[in-house]
């Protein structure tokens, strides 16, 4: 086999994995994410190796998610971070074999704290799916790697039931994406749902042009501020129309000849520009460009007024 090969077999062998836990689906799915929906304390995911590292990107995905969680490895457990469990937490257990020793050993110092287990394996016999409250398959049938040896299969199925975990909590919860914001306020994402249109827009030297302004004149502030486009205002600096670049090059076309330079911008603004209020925030002023196909917003306070403009750059 070539390596190409050797990739789209890996691929096909994992996929067949996640398409193979559907049925391996009971209740005890529906009855984990009600026990975690109702839970007062923190989700707490422990489990040793690989199952560690899987456990570890989960109560990643979780905490940001809406669901107070963290991991804790099992051997830290047994030296001082038991402390950070109380029996108002959950622990998510996870071990593929679902008899591995370490994991096993937490088991009893839950149960005496009578903190509630689900347990995640790919054994419902094992001594781990005996000891939880609930229980998880994610029983595959062979392991990608060509040996049948390096977890690849199984970590995908244990990934894969924590991203299907995530999910049901986020809609369970009735988790929005102003909530996911809060969490990632450092990231593209908060900063569109979170950073309002008045701290991101142009708000000096704008583009404005008054009624009586020739075309001429309008192209030569567009070409010197390089926004694409003029607004053209009122003595009251109100709105009325806005003229861009296209919109000069296409009556360049047309008029071909001096009578270009006569030709005012009140003859060829678009007298109806898409506006958005200084107050609203990035995501909003992105859903009109996206749904208008447009590059640019007027920006306007509570008088109607302009106050500035915000373009598809400054939404990234």
């Amino acid at each position: 086999m070539t390596i190409k090969q050797i990739a789209i077999k890996c691929f096909q062998d994992e996929a067949s994995t996640i398409l193979d836990l559907i049925p391996q689906l009971d209740n005890n799915l529906e009855k984990s994410i009600n026990l975690i929906k109702q839970c007062k304390g923190k989700l707490i995911i422990s489990g040793v190796g690989k199952s560690g590292h899987i456990g570890a990107k989960i109560a990643a995905t979780l905490a940001s998610t809406g669901t107070p969680s963290f991991f804790v490895n099992p051997l830290d457990a047994y030296h001082g971070d038991l402390g950070m469990f109380t029996p108002k937490d959950i622990v998510l257990a996870i071990s593929y074999s679902g008899n591995t020793d370490e994991l096993l050993r937490l088991i009893p110092l839950l149960l005496e704290r009578h903190i509630p287990i689900i347990g995640m394996s790919g054994n419902p016999h094992s001594l781990l799916a005996q000891y939880s409250d609930y229980h998880l398959n994610i029983a595959v049938k062979q392991e990608a790697c060509p040996l049948n040896l390096a977890p690849t299969s199984s970590t995908t199925a244990t990934l894969a039931m924590g991203d299907a975990i995530a999910c049901a909590l986020i809609k369970v919860k009735d988790f929005k994406a102003n909530d996911f914001a809060q969490f990632h306020p450092g990231g593209s994402l908060g900063k569109r749902l979170l950073t309002r249109v008045k701290d991101a827009m142009l708000s000096h030297n704008l583009p404005v042009v008054s009624l009586n302004c020739k075309v001429c004149d309008a192209l030569i502030k567009i070409s010197e501020l390089k926004t694409g486009l003029v607004v053209v205002i009122n003595e009251c600096n109100k709105i009325q129309g806005i003229v861009t670049d296209g919109d000069v090059r296409r009556i360049m076309q047309i008029h071909q000849n001096t009578s270009f330079f006569n030709i005012k911008v009140s003859d060829i603004m678009v007298t109806s520009p898409k506006t958005i209020h200084e107050e609203s925030k990035l995501s909003e002023a992105e859903i009109i460009m996206r749904n208008y196909n447009i590059h640019s917003l007027l920006v306007v306070n509570d008088n109607n007024e302009l106050v500035g403009i915000i373009d598809s750059f400054h939404c990234l």
